[in-house]
């Protein structure tokens, strides 16, 4: 295996103790919602979401209109554009292709990994090192979510799965909250978004990281 995709494993590696079960929740989610087998291994395969997979599944399971089920996953799913927006420099030099499919597989855990390493390691293959963390937790996320759907409801609710979602987004958000402007902007976006976690659509999630991004911007400007 090459060196920058090893590493790119390696890296990513102590994240799957969150990611597995996060995707047995919403492989049993899916069977929940009343979805067949087929039909939730292809959300998955097409959605790769887990957090508007999650809540999309909620929504069908209570017989939501398609369009409010389509417009909450992709509300939950407008952070990607600023990930998008803040790793693209870094694959400027790959073809429209190359960056087409990259992108289909990125994702919180892809982007933080990346991005930090990219700004420490300016000699390591960006497009192999984004592979290996991010193609690692495709195929992880996929299995996982394979098994959710064939135990179905099978699981337990003492093995707290679901406890698993939280944590797996707070083992991105501490280490990167390195300074004061990252720290205000993990404050005061994780804030908002509990406070303001009864919006329709999900927004307090947008709410809260429009909000955090502003709050962390505004303090570096006022301590530069």
């Amino acid at each position: 295996m090459d060196a920058d995709i090893r590493a790119g494993v390696r890296d990513v590696s102590p994240l799957m103790l969150g990611i597995v079960p996060f995707a047995l929740v919403v492989g049993v989610a899916a069977v929940d919602a009343g979805l067949t087998p087929v039909e939730a291994v292809a959300m998955s395969v097409i959605v790769f979401a887990g957090a508007s997979q999650l809540a999309a599944f909620d929504l069908i399971g209570s017989n939501a209109p398609l369009a409010v089920v389509i417009g909450t996953a992709v509300v939950i799913n407008l952070r990607m554009i600023m990930y998008s927006a803040s790793i693209a420099p870094y694959f400027a030099e790959y073809s429209r292709k190359t960056r087409a499919g990259l992108a289909y597989i990125l994702t919180d855990q892809a982007y933080a990994l990346s991005v930090a390493e990219f700004a420490e390691n300016e000699d390591r293959s960006r497009w192999r090192y984004y592979m290996g963390v991010a193609g690692s937790l495709w195929i992880v996320w996929q299995i996982g979510t394979v098994a959710g759907i064939v135990v179905g409801a099978g699981v337990p609710d003492r093995w707290g799965l679901t406890f698993a979602v939280p944590l797996v987004f707070l083992a991105l958000l501490v280490p990167a909250m390195k300074d004061q402007p990252t720290t205000v902007a993990g404050v005061v976006g994780g804030t908002v978004a509990v406070i303001a976690a009864g919006l329709p659509l999900n927004l307090g999630l947008l709410t809260g990281a429009l909000l955090g991004v502003s709050a962390g911007v505004l303090s570096e400007v006022m301590s530069s």
